[in-house]
């Protein structure tokens, strides 16, 4: 049996951010990441994403992100920052480790995982939505991805392809394929897009405002999206099931889950597919705490700028149940 006074699930921006403020509080403790190398989910993305900010507006605590040359950064450039933060802090990630549940024990959580059991006082979940996409149950001849299929433009060249989606995923990808497919943009209504002065650092002060976000739109006009939209060539059209019938392929841009069937064992989650949290921290476990997967774990939380006001609040909490 392996120990460690805290155990982080997920290597992402979450329980990086997490590791930081365990770290420097002083308290035991690993990040179980399954995957085989740095940067979360980020490493996963499509080519040419790009963040909502520039790169001082989107930094994890401690140590800002380098400046990109090119205004706003690309997904290279993330991974590139979460794999030298790992190693500036020495934040001791074990992967590629696969955590299989979560159960109770006699002292605390007991964390499985194929290689090995864990017995930790407190357990932080940090493992996000990427990993469980949401595809409408839709029976569609052609090829049917989602948002984490989709990587370049070029593999669809001259091809029917529908993007479905009206949010920031949808637009950038939508943008993406312009020049190369034969697009159609379907949304649920017209797409809103919010003023292009906004970005993610605006965003990010709204929401610990408490204020809605949603009320500005949906779509931050990153450069491609803007430069797409005012040519005239990012028009989105109602949904059509016969289109999406026609189509050589359909990208479904239409969002993700909470990765959370490792804690089914705990029988904490509601209704909604959710965990009941005060701030953080699981209200029927107050041993486990989840960081990173939206606003219901905190405002902004699945952000990188967003995450760390948050975890430095979980790990106060667990210092404070940790203390004698």
């Amino acid at each position: 049996m392996l120990t460690s006074d805290v155990v982080v699930i997920g290597g992402g921006q979450a329980g990086l951010a997490a590791a930081f403020y365990l770290r420097r509080a002083g308290i035991g403790h690993v990040v179980l990441d399954a995957q085989p190398v740095p940067g979360g989910a980020w490493p996963h993305t499509w080519n040419s994403l790009r963040l909502f900010s520039v790169a001082r507006h989107s930094s994890l605590p401690g140590w800002p992100m380098p400046a990109f040359p090119d205004g706003y950064p690309t997904a290279q450039h993330v991974v590139d920052y979460l794999a030298a933060y790992e190693k500036r802090y020495d934040i001791p990630v074990h992967r590629p480790v696969q955590v299989t549940s979560v159960s109770r024990g006699e002292d605390g959580l007991l964390v499985h995982t194929d290689s090995g059991t864990w017995a930790a006082r407190h357990v932080i979940s940090a493992t996000g939505t990427w990993w469980r996409p949401f595809l409408p149950l839709t029976d569609l001849p052609g090829r049917r991805l989602h948002t984490v299929d989709y990587r370049d433009p070029l593999e669809f060249a001259g091809q029917n392809v529908v993007v479905v989606g009206g949010g920031n995923s949808g637009a950038q990808i939508a943008a993406d394929l312009v020049p190369h497919a034969d697009l159609t943009w379907m949304t649920r209504r017209p797409p809103r897009y919010m003023p292009d002065e906004i970005d993610g650092k605006a965003l990010f002060d709204i929401a610990t405002r408490r204020g809605s976000v949603g009320e500005l739109g949906d779509i931050v006009a990153v450069p491609p999206v803007r430069e797409a939209r005012d040519r005239g060539l990012l028009v989105a059209v109602p949904m059509d099931v016969d289109a999406l019938g026609r189509a050589d392929v359909v990208v479904w841009c239409t969002g993700f889950r909470s990765v959370l069937s490792h804690l089914a064992a705990l029988r904490l989650r509601n209704a909604e597919g959710r965990v009941a949290v005060t701030g953080t921290t699981a209200v029927d476990e107050p041993r486990l705490h989840l960081l990173g997967y939206g606003s219901w774990t905190g405002p902004a939380s699945a952000t990188l700028i967003g995450v760390g006001p948050t975890a430095k609040a979980t790990v106060a909490r667990i210092a404070a149940a940790l203390r004698p």
